[in-house]
């Protein structure tokens, strides 16, 4: 026999059937140790042992998403990522700028599809929350209802830069030999805090290494590309995604947003008051007697940007939705922004941009063989799609944090989220899932 038992065959039944038993056995043993782990894992970074701490390497240990510590927002379901790639065809890239004490930067890339985007346009528009920023190309994609550049994201004095080398990218593209007008589309944050802004340290190279370093699958978020100085909240910011999928019944459509978080407000995180309870939040100083003393007793620095800076939150969709209906998506996700707790203050430039990736409606010259007839979401249907922004929106902006790692940069330093603290008031207020 095998298996390694001396087993006799009148008894070959009997064994089968207790070998049968033993696989279930263990089975059920294997899966019950699964849950164990996933347990485990829950409480250790839950415990003071998961705040985050430098490595020997000097590398941070990776930090959780918010589902990880069972926190659901919303009540659609995420794509299989939970990310902006879960748009079929969307791929992000990154350029990290960490050198010496003062240099903290870098950029991010989102490209709607992998061809050549000046020959394949896809339908975008943009939603402006607070308009205190430098978005380069917004005028065009009002006008048009198009993008014909990956878009871009960096730090708010890099924009110029970062834009020639865009055109550089674009115009060298095969096909483009005949180009005469580009409309580069960047977006900025100002990472000025904890970088040194004004050396415009992000060079051409920088630049095309993130687009043509763009990939799908899991996007890196936090502490990298766009986000590697921000600052939200008080805290440290960055990079965040998240997706949402409509169910068959309302399309089965998929929505993914990315965030560059730069801003600040009172957070809250599915409704916890989560800046309340850590006393850091905007106007506390303004409203609490001697509220510098008690921030700096708590460790906290009062001077850390608590309100003004910005954020780019960028959405995309495989619904065949036009401009005119993408716009208003863009619109909703400064829903999903209000709900974290921004202030939207005077100096935070809020900006929305959306686009669509449906194969049916991209901009081709008029060479080009006419593309199949395709029925748009109606304004009826938009609303499930409404509310998949709202969510995902929300959800990359905690992620943003959640995924962040302490910053030090030109004499500040910016602490990461307090995970420990967060999930114990998360706790308290009954938002984690059990």
């Amino acid at each position: 026999m095998s298996h390694g038992f001396d087993c006799p065959s009148s008894n070959a039944r009997i064994f089968k059937l207790g070998y049968a038993v033993e696989r279930t056995r263990q089975r059920w043993c294997a899966a019950r140790l699964a849950r164990m782990i996933s347990l485990l894992t829950l409480l250790l970074v839950a415990s003071p042992l998961a705040r985050p701490q430098e490595s020997k390497s000097g590398m941070p240990p990776t930090r959780p998403r918010t589902r990880d510590i069972g926190l659901r927002v919303g009540v659609l379901p995420t794509g299989p990522l939970n990310a902006i790639t879960d748009v079929a065809g969307v791929r992000v890239g990154h350029t990290t700028i960490i050198k010496g004490d003062d240099i903290r930067t870098g950029v991010t890339a989102i490209l709607p599809h992998a061809g050549n985007l000046f020959r394949e346009k896809v339908p975008g528009a943009v939603f402006v929350g607070n308009g205190f920023g430098k978005l380069m190309g917004s005028t065009q994609i009002y006008e048009l209802g198009e993008i014909e550049t990956p878009i871009l994201l960096t730090s708010t004095l890099a924009v110029p830069r970062v834009a020639d080398a865009l055109l550089d990218y674009m115009l060298a593209l095969p096909g483009n030999e005949d180009v005469r007008s580009v409309n580069p589309l960047v977006a900025e944050t100002n990472d000025g805090y904890l970088n040194d802004i004004r050396g415009r340290h992000i060079t051409r190279d920088d630049v095309l290494a993130a687009i043509r370093g763009a990939h799908d699958g899991p996007v890196e978020e936090g502490t990298v590309g766009a986000g590697t100085g921000t600052v939200a909240f008080g805290w440290k910011g960055g990079i965040g995604t998240s997706s949402r999928r409509l169910p068959k019944a309302l399309g089965g459509y998929t929505i993914g947003v990315l965030v560059q978080s730069n801003f600040g407000g009172i957070l809250s995180i599915a409704g916890a008051p989560v800046g309340q309870e850590l006393g850091q939040y905007y106007l506390k100083q303004e409203l609490q007697q001697a509220g510098a003393a008690l921030n700096n007793s708590r460790g906290l620095n009062p001077d850390l940007p608590q309100a003004d800076g910005s954020i780019i939150m960028v959405v995309a969709t495989d619904a065949p939705v036009d401009a005119r209906n993408l716009r208003r998506m863009a619109a909703r996700a400064i829903m999903g922004l209000a709900r974290t707790g921004a202030a939207g203050t005077n100096g935070s430039g809020d900006y929305a941009i959306a686009f669509s990736t449906a194969s049916e409606l991209r901009v081709r010259p008029i060479s080009s063989p006419a593309p199949p007839q395709i029925a748009l979401v109606t304004n009826d249907a938009m609303s499930s799609l409404f509310e998949a922004v709202i969510e995902a929106t929300e959800e990359a902006i905690y992620n943003s944090l959640f995924r962040a790692t302490t910053v030090t940069g030109v004499g500040h330093t910016v602490e990461a989220l307090p995970l420990d603290k967060i999930i114990d008031i998360l706790r308290k207020h009954r938002v984690l899932a059990e």
